[in-house]
């Protein structure tokens, strides 16, 4: 497990409704000039100029068309050379925590980064030119807002994601370990599916997997991006958004087939992940 560092965590104000956030910085800003760390993942895309960066210790250039891959946590600082203007796409790993039931390895990039993927995606890749032109379309979405971007832009996220996954992995060793323990996941991942209602436990979800709770837990994160009751609560959460707009049933009825409780509790959760209380987003 990478230790962390005792430089102080950069606190990104993602949006709790869509926590992403892209933006473009013309040379490195005095915030990004220092070591620094955060939870958020980040990629970068070099639209212009030079520079490099110094992730845990090691130097990685850049130039003109390439594009960077940062892990939560990485201890991080860039340096600009000439002419430098870089696109900044930061995200919560839970924007796309429920697109992982169909692909359980849509975040690897970042978890296997050093190892299965590399920092700074290779330019000669026939692919390249391709993930750079889904950036630039993401970010013309983000800077529009228009109606229903936050869809488009997730999409071409996901989308980002699944062809750095298809062509820039690495042989390695130990896939196979990987692979193990992404299957693991997803068998439980279908068992929390097919009841969601149940009343799950960190205790009955790492007894389902044949695991230890720590143990568990940490495969939980490092395949899905979240802890296993965060999952819980965003696929319950996904499933009520779902029965408030398809059905006319009440609001507590929802809450206890999506294995909700308590109605308050129920009520505070959607407001806080949906920005919307349950009876205004059925409006």
């Amino acid at each position: 497990m990478k230790l962390l560092p005792s430089i102080s965590k950069d606190e990104i104000a993602l949006p709790q409704a869509f926590p992403i956030i892209i933006s473009q910085s013309q040379g490195v800003s005095p915030t990004f000039q220092r070591l620094h760390w955060h939870t958020a993942l980040e990629i970068n895309y070099i639209e212009q100029g030079s520079g490099y960066y110094l992730i845990n210790g090691s130097r990685y250039d850049f130039q003109q068309g390439d594009i960077v891959l940062i892990h939560a946590n990485d201890l991080h600082r860039a340096f600009e050379g000439e002419g430098l203007v870089m696109n900044i796409v930061m995200f919560d790993p839970s924007l796309l925590a429920l697109e992982q039931r169909y692909d359980a390895e849509l975040l690897i990039p970042f978890r296997d980064i050093g190892q299965r993927f590399d920092y700074v995606l290779e330019r000669t890749q026939q692919a390249h030119g391709l993930l750079g032109s889904i950036l630039l379309e993401m970010k013309a979405e983000f800077e529009r807002k228009e109606p229903h971007f936050e869809v488009v832009v997730r999409a071409k996220l996901i989308q980002l994601l699944a062809f750095v996954n298809r062509y820039f992995a690495r042989n390695n060793k130990n896939e196979s370990q990987h692979a193990r323990g992404t299957e693991t996941i997803r068998a439980v991942l279908r068992d929390i599916e097919s009841d969601i209602a149940y009343p799950w436990s960190l205790g009955k979800l790492a007894e389902a997997a044949h695991l230890s709770p720590s143990r568990f837990s940490a495969l939980f994160v490092q395949v899905v991006g979240t802890s296993p009751l965060d999952y819980l609560i965003q696929l319950r959460l996904s499933q009520a958004a779902n029965l408030l707009e398809t059905t006319d049933k009440k609001i507590i009825e929802v809450a206890a087939e999506c294995g909700f409780r308590n109605l308050s509790n129920f009520n505070r959760l959607f407001k806080q992940h949906v920005g919307k209380l349950p009876s205004e987003f059925r409006i």
